[in-house]
């Protein structure tokens, strides 16, 4: 039997139906993570723990060895009443933001239309990680001359949205400055550190197909720490917060790989 062929590879446009649902979906994993993670957060577990005490005495709950293995359960309905309102409240208060993050992306213009937005500077680029002609991964380098712009900011402005799109769109060059807009891999792939594979692809492109090309950017947020992980092997070194996110506040952090700090990056692979 042939063994699975994997490869990175430009974006296709019948690629368009998997990239954007997992565009979505990469945005909206780290949603699962900030609850989880806020769930068993020591500030959460205490509140849950000293509310539950409390009902337990106001109902006289404590264990009772009189019943048996049975009398030692009694404290168990306080602990389930309470888990289920404080992990309510962990999701209602997180989820707003990220579900209008990944709303935001999939709207935003360099996701519109993905194959125009990204062939505007030779040093950008949409690939895709294909496993068994199956897509697990993606990264999006984007080195135009508004690599730096918010693109939020279009989906702000109300009636003049289209113009503001085309003329996004219709702008060619090359900024000395490029951004990592997306990356996601699978889950399952994630132990094979191939996000370091996507990284390096994504990056050595932008230096070596132009020279106007002096830095890399990208955010990341300890809630999707192999993402973090990833451009930390590669070198690229914190900037600063840029933002914060969740419950508890996760940051989010700015971090850019210089031209000349690239060395290693463009020997992986």
């Amino acid at each position: 039997m042939a063994e699975p062929n994997a490869q990175i590879r430009p974006y296709r446009p019948d690629d368009e139906k998997v990239v954007k649902f997992t565009l979505g979906k990469a945005h909206m994993e780290a949603l699962a993570v900030a609850n989880q993670r806020a769930a068993f957060h020591p500030l959460t577990l205490s509140v849950w723990v000293a509310l539950s005490c409390i009902m337990i005495e106001y109902f006289g709950w404590w264990p009772d060895p009189a019943y048996g293995l049975f009398g030692w359960l009694s404290p168990v309905p306080a602990f389930a009443c309470w888990a289920v309102p404080i992990l309510s409240l962990i999701d209602w208060i997180n989820r707003p933001y990220f579900e209008d993050t990944a709303s935001d992306i999939l709207r935003r213009p360099d996701v519109t239309d993905i194959r125009e937005y990204y062939g505007r500077s030779p040093s950008s680029g949409f690939f895709v990680l294909e496993y068994d002609n199956r897509i697990i991964g993606l990264v999006a380098i984007d080195a135009s001359e508004d690599s730096q712009s918010d693109q939020n900011s279009v989906e702000r402005s109300g009636g003049s949205k289209a113009t503001e799109q085309r003329k996004l769109v219709s702008t060619k060059g090359t900024s000395s400055i490029a951004t990592i807009r997306h990356i996601f891999v699978e889950v399952p792939y994630r132990n094979a550190d191939v996000q370091d594979d996507l990284v390096a692809f994504a990056t050595r492109h932008a230096f070596t197909a132009s020279r106007d090309v002096k830095e890399v950017r990208v955010t990341t947020s300890s809630l999707l720490d192999y993402v973090q992980k990833s451009v930390r092997n590669l070198k690229f070194t914190a900037d600063g917060v840029v933002g914060s996110v969740g419950v508890y506040r996760w940051k989010i952090q700015a971090m850019s790989l210089k031209r000349g700090q690239s060395k290693q990056v463009e020997e992986k692979n």
